[in-house]
């Protein structure tokens, strides 16, 4: 949902953050309601960095992991204060999972690629997600596809085995990371 709306209305995006903030908090506000609540305010700060980064700065990848880590000193400070740590914990799961996803751009040089697609129209993005792929099919973007993914796989599994409910935040939002990767291959592949 987010990606097109920010993409035609950036300003609106960021300000939602607002709506998702108020909508947690009132949810914190009830026993009964208050893992959703705490949920959505982690899920709040993916949202806004997200809409900052993809509104106005998508076309320049070296800022894509420091915008999207505006709200790490926030999440270690409400940590630190045993404050929303199931929100907390998703949104720092988000963040591993989009840093090891750009890491893995850089390390099978996709950068060029993701440059040219931020400033194509639909069109041109055939061609430019076919070039992506060739990088992405050699040994080495295989290789460090496997080894990334066995690290998202461990680190998201093992989080899920503490059976507690922002460990159980943090697995499923790193494991997440492998089903939003795999549909951008799926595009890729499909172009």
């Amino acid at each position: 949902m987010e990606a097109p709306l920010v993409r035609s209305f950036p300003t609106l995006s960021v300000l939602m953050t607002g709506f998702w903030v108020w909508i947690s908090i009132r949810l914190m506000s009830r026993p009964q309601t208050y893992l959703w609540g705490d949920l959505l305010f982690g899920f709040s700060w993916t949202w806004l960095t997200g809409a900052i980064y993809w509104g106005w700065l998508r076309y320049e990848p070296i800022w894509h992991i420091p915008i999207e880590a505006l709200g790490l000193p926030f999440a270690v400070w409400c940590l630190a204060k045993n404050w929303g740590k199931v929100g907390n914990w998703f949104y720092l799961g988000s963040l591993l999972g989009t840093v090891l996803t750009d890491i893995y751009f850089y390390l099978v040089d996709l950068m060029p690629y993701w440059r040219q697609i931020m400033r194509t129209d639909p069109s041109g993005a055939s061609q430019i997600l076919q070039n992506a792929l060739t990088q992405v099919q050699t040994p080495w973007g295989q290789a460090w596809a496997i080894i990334l993914a066995l690290i998202l796989m461990t680190v998201g599994t093992a989080s899920l085995l503490n059976k507690q409910c922002h460990w159980y935040a943090f697995g499923g939002a790193v494991l997440s990371t492998i089903l939003v990767d795999s549909l951008f291959l799926l595009a890729a592949v499909l172009a």
